[in-house]
């Protein structure tokens, strides 16, 4: 009997103390927004805070998360790619240093039948990267303990997503560390010119214009998001050290000839980049085993580990 009770207290005991150091948790949160001037109405977003954020009062660097068109939405990341998982295990490893992530919605509304890009209307009516660099960047780093800055900030995009990160990059240099950018869904301009003209307005019919029919399409605005004019106009400086943008791409990816212009455009333009090409499509699985290897390059820039 005794040793019985003695061997109760003892599991009694470590059980406690199991509970007592139980590793704190991290957070996903859905239902978040922010207030716009510049939109005239909310932004919705999704959250990751890593484990220790409720425990501690250290500030961290943000990862911003960009969605993919058509249906794409901010819970995408989570419920989907599962990034949560992926964000949990790397962390717990010690594989990369715990951030804060945040998704933003860029559809631009409940039918969002014509796509953002996260870039401003070429008409001015919906300022979605206006909005982004004004009013939601400097809110939520203040709402959600963020360094600050932009060597303490970085973008995730795919798809479309993966554009406007491209393009957030190479037209604020210093407002972020760096980018990745997974199967990137810029076009040739030979697939702009054959879209029909329903595919055009819902993937172009904001950026560029409405209604536009033949080489109409291939406007100043086109010509301004060009790789090459990215790389032309950019503060070359910033990108002669370290490879701060990360592009991976399937070899099936219908993206993929526009994606080797941009890579050879950028290293004609003696822009330091990644550049990875594997097997896979234009898909969620494709997308799902992209992750790991872009959050080690945000990791990187983020914690100077590519010996900057």
């Amino acid at each position: 009997m005794i040793g019985f009770r003695l061997f109760y207290l003892l599991a009694r005991l470590w059980l406690t103390s199991m509970w007592l150091v139980a590793p704190a948790m991290a957070e996903i949160r859905f239902d978040n927004a922010l207030g716009s001037d510049i939109l005239g109405r909310p932004v919705r977003y999704a959250l990751y805070l890593p484990p220790e954020y409720e425990k501690d009062n250290r500030s961290y660097p943000v990862l911003y998360l960009l969605h993919g068109g058509g249906n794409g939405q901010p819970s995408d990341w989570f419920t989907i790619a599962g990034l949560g998982q992926t964000l949990d295990r790397m962390i717990s490893e010690g594989t990369i240093r715990p951030l804060i992530a945040i998704a933003p919605d860029g559809r631009r509304d409940e039918a969002n039948d014509i796509a953002t890009y996260f870039l401003d209307d070429q008409d001015g009516r919906v300022l979605w990267q206006t909005m982004f660099f004004e009013d939601f960047m400097p809110a939520i780093e203040k709402r959600h303990r963020a360094i600050g800055g932009g060597d303490a900030r970085a973008v995730l995009g795919i798809s479309m997503g993966a554009v406007a990160a491209t393009i957030y990059q190479m037209q604020a240099p210093d407002a972020f560390a760096g980018v990745a950018a997974i199967s990137a869904a810029f076009r040739t301009p030979k697939q702009v010119l054959d879209l029909s003209s329903d595919g055009y307005r819902s993937r172009y019919a904001g950026v560029l214009g409405a209604d536009l029919k033949g080489e109409e399409r291939l406007n100043e605005t086109w010509t301004a998001l060009l790789p090459k004019t990215l790389a032309d106009q950019t503060d070359k400086a910033r990108f002669k050290r370290i490879p701060r943008l990360y592009f991976d791409i399937g070899a099936d990816d219908p993206f993929f000839e526009a994606s080797t212009d941009l890579h050879f455009a950028f290293r004609n333009a003696e822009i330091k980049h990644r550049f990875r090409v594997t097997e896979g499509g234009h898909d969620w699985n494709f997308w799902r085993t992209s992750l790991e290897a872009a959050l080690l390059h945000v990791d990187a820039v983020l914690t100077r580990g590519y010996g900057e």
